[in-house]
């Protein structure tokens, strides 16, 4: 037997704020809520906690008192499924990212940017379902 990836742990300055965004992201909802704490996932997976294959992780949010000090060690990549990255880029700016630099040579076929309380991530150029 052995594992599967089924969900990562944010910690954050404001759990809901950042779930929205995420929401907003990866098309997920708000599965669970409490002071401090939310966790968001996608809507398309069924309840069951014993289901098999893949799933689609769903990540969570905890309030701390630390800020974000240095570059993620970890990141999320994304991928358009229904536009161009160009497209998604704007999209994700809208909702409240902005972009990032964590020593990026300007050949790179990613975009790399920030969430709302600067965690990296990279808009991935192919377009896959």
């Amino acid at each position: 037997m052995t594992s599967k990836f089924t969900e990562l742990a944010i910690d954050c300055a404001d759990p809901h704020g950042l779930a929205r965004f995420w929401c907003a992201v990866l098309d997920y909802e708000v599965q669970e809520e409490e002071d401090g704490f939310v966790a968001i996932g996608s809507p398309l997976v069924p309840e069951d906690k014993d289901r098999p294959g893949p799933v689609p992780p769903s990540l969570t949010f905890a309030r701390v008192p630390e800020g974000k000090t240095v570059k993620n060690r970890l990141h999320i990549d994304v991928n358009p499924t229904d536009r161009e990255q160009d497209e998604e880029v704007r999209r994700l700016l809208d909702l409240g990212a902005r972009h990032a630099d964590v020593g990026q040579t300007g050949e790179e076929s990613w975009v790399t940017l920030a969430d709302p309380e600067g965690n990296e991530f990279c808009v991935l150029a192919g377009r896959r379902p």
